[in-house]
């Protein structure tokens, strides 16, 4: 029988329908998932050989789950997707405020009626969409706002003492019964809201203003939380973590080709931007990289962490830039540069934690900073090493450019310059020409120029060039031409 022709509980009971609760909604769907070779928690990239299996290990085993990790680590997102492990429909009594199930009512509502109405009574389907409650652990929360109250208006429009139960309020984790219910941050609950979570989790009861109600409310908890020895606000009160069945550490991707994959898929573009902006392959691994230069900085709190946020702002700046470059030239398409790099600095500031020395040296400075090895770490790995103490005179792969420098006067790169241009000024540079066919044959024409930018600034990370930031642009220059053009 078909849902949309259940509408009581007779017919319900008819249809030979089971309850279930949720937790075994969850493993019951999850089981069937893995044995047909279904994806599950879709979407999430770089957990695959380590988080996800201990969450499927934890929903298997029935467990309440708390996630620990730092911030930008998809602890939320991975909450979110267990809905898709829960049965497309649930009925419950309709009217009642706690989802009861009409087959097994715990709420003094649901009960009253069935014993009114039996067979008649009205049932209605809740979806697995709205089966899934979220709430922000702060400072501010209650036990009101979790568990419940008495409300004094509820009672004078009934007429009722406050010694009768149905003057009760009830608070979020009663009215999300049957589903999964997320806590984030867990540690910024205040220690007394958390003891009020003890009896729910273990006994299954509730307590609210003296009322002591046997309610075995049917839930599926995730916590989320930083861990405690960053978060100085708060801690997770030891008998709370020891209700938690499972506890699972997430962490950031491991490589910049997963990081690439989580940026693209959350990165929020429109069409016109990939339409007029090509952005190289190369393009998008310096970006990975720079949050992975900012996890190792010295300069940066990495018990702060730094979120996956960062990398996909910072990739809807820097195509922003392209964009804004194009708008104000007047064409339809264009190639990102690698100067458009100083368009990501506001999500990079906005993004990291400093510690007392990246405090000195500025927001901006470290910034620009990380960028730079992002550059020195990729160039070592697409181009010849560059070796810090070399032989006088001695050759080497960029001796070439580095001699046109010391010939020339050097150039700038403006910002807004045209394509036209800023191809014409990498042309002048013919080593930099040779170098890049020598070693990257195969290059697509397309990120010729991009590759061509990226020795440039190689060479400066490692000394052999010098680059200053004006106004308008950049300047690129022999590492000596300024000092002894002085004598």
């Amino acid at each position: 029988m078909k849902i949309e022709n259940i509408n009581t509980l007779g017919q319900l009971q008819t249809s030979g329908y089971k309850t279930k609760s949720i937790k075994d909604e969850l493993r019951e769907n999850l089981r069937e998932k893995i044995k047909s070779g279904q994806p599950v928690f879709e979407g999430v990239h770089g957990f695959e050989n380590t988080v996800i299996p201990e969450l499927e290990r934890a929903i298997l085993s029935r467990h309440n789950i708390n996630l620990l990790g730092l911030r930008g680590q998809a602890k939320t997102r991975l909450a979110r997707k267990m809905i898709e492990l829960l049965d497309e429909y649930i009925p419950f009594v309709s009217g009642s405020e706690i989802n009861d199930d009409p087959l097994n009512p715990i709420s003094r509502f649901a009960k009253d009626l069935i014993l009114e109405k039996g067979e008649d009574t009205p049932i209605s389907w809740l979806h697995r969409s709205d089966r899934f409650f979220e709430k922000l652990a702060t400072p501010d929360v209650t036990v009101a706002d979790l568990i419940g109250d008495v409300d004094p208006i509820k009672a004078a429009n009934l007429k009722l003492s406050y010694a009768d139960d149905r003057v009760i309020h009830f608070g979020m984790i009663p009215r999300a019964n049957r589903c999964i219910f997320v806590i984030n941050e867990l540690p910024d609950l205040q220690a007394r809201i958390q003891v009020a979570l003890f009896n729910i989790l273990q006994e299954g009861d509730i307590q609210i203003r003296g009322f002591k109600l046997r309610m075995p409310l049917d839930m599926q908890f995730v916590f989320t939380a930083n861990p405690e020895d960053y978060t100085n606000r708060g801690s997770i009160v030891t008998p709370l973590k020891d209700r938690i069945g499972s506890q699972i550490l997430t962490h950031y991707p491991e490589t910049v080709e997963i990081a690439r994959t989580i940026t693209e898929q959350e990165a929020k573009l429109d069409e016109n931007q990939s339409e007029i902006v090509y952005v190289p392959s190369l393009a998008k691994d310096i970006l990975e990289q720079i949050s992975f230069e900012a996890r190792d900085s010295e300069y940066i709190d990495n018990k702060s962490g730094v979120s996956a946020r960062m990398s996909i702002t910072a990739f809807e700046n820097l195509i922003s830039t392209a964009e804004r470059r194009a708008l104000i030239a007047g064409v339809d398409k264009t190639t990102l540069r690698l100067s458009d790099f100083i368009g990501v600095i506001p999500s990079i500031t906005g993004k990291v934690e400093l510690v007392y020395e990246g405090e000195q040296e500025g927001a901006a400075a470290v910034a620009q900073n990380l960028i730079g090895l992002a550059v020195r770490t990729l160039f070592s790995q697409l181009f010849p090493k560059i070796e810090k103490l070399e032989k006088p005179d001695e050759k080497t792969p960029y001796s070439d450019i580095i001699d046109w420098f010391f010939a020339e006067s050097g150039f700038e790169l403006l910002d807004d310059c045209s394509d036209a241009d800023y191809q014409g000024i990498l042309d002048e540079v013919i080593p930099l020409e040779t170098l890049v066919k020598k070693y990257h044959p195969q290059l697509d024409k397309k990120d010729r120029y991009f590759v061509k930018e990226f020795v440039l600034w190689g060479l400066v990370e490692y000394r052999k060039l010098s680059k200053d930031r004006f106004a308008k642009g950049h300047q690129f220059k022999d590492i000596y031409g300024s000092y002894i053009s002085k004598f």
